[in-house]
């Protein structure tokens, strides 16, 4: 029996399949499902394959790696056009936005915390003092102070007054196991600790300076300079030092300079617009950086900062009170926290909101969909790094619920992003590749650990061979020229927002 007039179909149900026919020629077929990829990326993606085995044939001695193709176009769009990101910033240090605002403001609420609160003078005079009592206790700039106050204003008073003395702050959880403070003591080595007498923090054989008791009527409140300090302060010079963790053994301090945070500070400023009517919810702990943001935005341009209550960052219910009573314009959350608040928040206790700033986490579609129920405020979804100050990337993702994937955005103000691969050279638009950080938010590196800090900080191929930060995560550039968090090279674990050790765990 002969068989003459069967026909054949080759189709699946996969979003991407390549067939491939061979007679006198090599025939390539790629189908793809609409809704998973567009035209052009189908077509890029042919063009690359042609070029790869076109390079094969000519010179079969070349490693598949070591092809090239990415066109010129292709190369210049995701090294150069999409990094276009020089922005003119006043340099300086990271309290001069604050000694702006002061003399204007100095009658005006600047800090609340329940029913305590400060004017900006009252705040100002404070920090002078105490500022100066650590000078007197050997604090400058490039030394280091522990931080371990819980929320308070006492903690807000103690940390403007360790960047006024030009010393760098550390903070400390004074509810961590004590083996990890300990471990961050020894590390960084400050001159002394900063708590109070209620925190009850303990620093085997350090100094612990208490801000709610010490007498400090002695001293000046006028403003400190560098008359001041024991030497002359510097953009350069460290700010801060925070203990992070992550999968490549036990946490490491990443030391940040005033420049990195006025950079970041200047970009949301230029972003986020806020003025002397915002009033700012800070409630993330000091031991994550994102807490920056609360700290210092809202003090340089004469905006009230409102302290939550030590726990109140874990309750929804007393969160949306604080934002109803005080009016809250603009406050930060990290993914799976802003998943629990909307699914248990009264929407009308949070028509005050205009900007909502998330990061720490992946953040899903779903997230923002619920948020979109209970509040009209725009969603902002950021990314960094510990090691780089404090985000990286931003998008607006207000409308992003009725998408699939929500986008990590565009690199900021002086900041530059590279999708590489292991041979740190770029990947086309659409391809996963390891996603690399330059530019000047650029942590110094780790402190006392020169060996990691060479390690995850490496020299750019690109441009004049400045630094780059090898964050371990996974993205992909989309065809608008925003960025896509796919996940992580290691085995990294975070718990709302904020990388640990498994090894800790107690």
């Amino acid at each position: 029996m002969v068989i003459d007039d069967v026909a054949s179909d080759d189709s699946t149900n996969y979003p991407l399949t390549l067939l491939i026919g061979l007679d006198d020629q090599l025939h390539l077929t790629l189908r793809y499902l609409p809704d998973f990829f567009d035209e052009s990326y189908a077509q890029a993606l042919l063009g690359r394959l042609e070029t790869l085995l076109t390079e094969i044939g000519e010179t079969p001695s070349t490693a598949v790696g070591d092809v090239e193709v990415m066109t010129a176009p292709e190369r210049a769009l995701v090294l150069e056009s999409w990094n276009d990101t020089s922005h003119p910033v006043v340099g300086g240090l990271l309290l001069d936005g604050f000694d702006s605002v002061v003399g204007v403001c100095s009658g005006s609420r600047a800090v609340v915390f329940g029913d305590e609160v400060l004017s900006y003078g009252e705040f100002d005079e404070r920090v002078n003092r105490f500022a100066r009592y650590l000078i007197g206790l050997g604090v400058g700039p490039e030394s280091l102070v522990g931080l371990a106050v819980r929320r308070s204003v006492d903690l807000l008073v103690g940390l403007y007054a360790i960047v006024r003395a030009g010393g760098a702050w550390v903070p400390l959880d004074p509810d961590a196991p004590s083996s990890r403070n300990e471990y961050v003591l020894d590390s960084a080595d400050p001159v002394c600790v900063v708590s109070t007498e209620r925190d009850g923090f303990v620093a085997s054989g350090r100094r612990v300076v208490c801000v709610d008791v010490v007498d400090v009527s002695g001293f000046s409140g006028a403003r400190v300079s560098d008359v001041d300090r024991r030497s002359p302060l510097r953009a350069s010079n460290t700010a801060y030092v925070i203990f992070t963790s992550g999968s490549t053994g036990r946490p490491k301090g990443v030391a940040v300079s005033h420049a990195a945070i006025v950079n970041q500070l200047e970009f949301m400023q230029g972003e986020y617009r806020l003025t002397s009517s915002d009033v700012y919810l800070q409630k993330t702990a000091t031991t994550f950086d994102v807490s920056l943001w609360g700290f210092f935005m809202p003090l340089r341009v004469g905006a009230v900062l409102v302290l939550a209550s030590a726990d109140g960052h874990r309750d929804p219910g007393y969160l949306a009170s604080v934002i109803d009573d005080q009016g809250v314009s603009v406050t930060d959350f990290v993914p799976t926290m802003l998943s629990t608040f909307s699914s248990l928040v009264d929407p009308g206790l949070l028509g005050s909101l205009r900007d909502v700033l998330v990061i720490g986490e992946a953040l899903p579609v779903e997230a923002v969909r619920e948020f979109g129920l209970v509040s009209s405020a725009r969603l902002h979804n950021l990314y960094g790094p510990t090691e780089a100050a404090v985000s990286f990337t931003f998008a607006d993702v207000t409308a992003a619920g009725s998408g699939t994937v929500v986008s990590i955005g565009v690199p900021e103000w002086n900041c530059r992003v590279f999708v590489l691969d292991s041979r740190l050279r770029p990947v086309a638009v659409g391809v996963a590749g390891e996603l690399y950080l330059s530019g000047v938010q650029l942590a110094r590196g780790y402190v006392g650990r020169p060996d990691l800090s060479a390690d995850r900080f490496v020299a750019s191929p690109f441009g004049s061979g400045e630094r780059m930060y090898r964050t371990g995560d996974l993205v992909r550039w989309n065809s608008i020229g925003e960025l896509e968090y796919i996940g992580r090279t290691d085995f990294q674990v975070k718990f709302r927002g904020q990388r640990i050790e498994l090894g800790e765990i107690e």
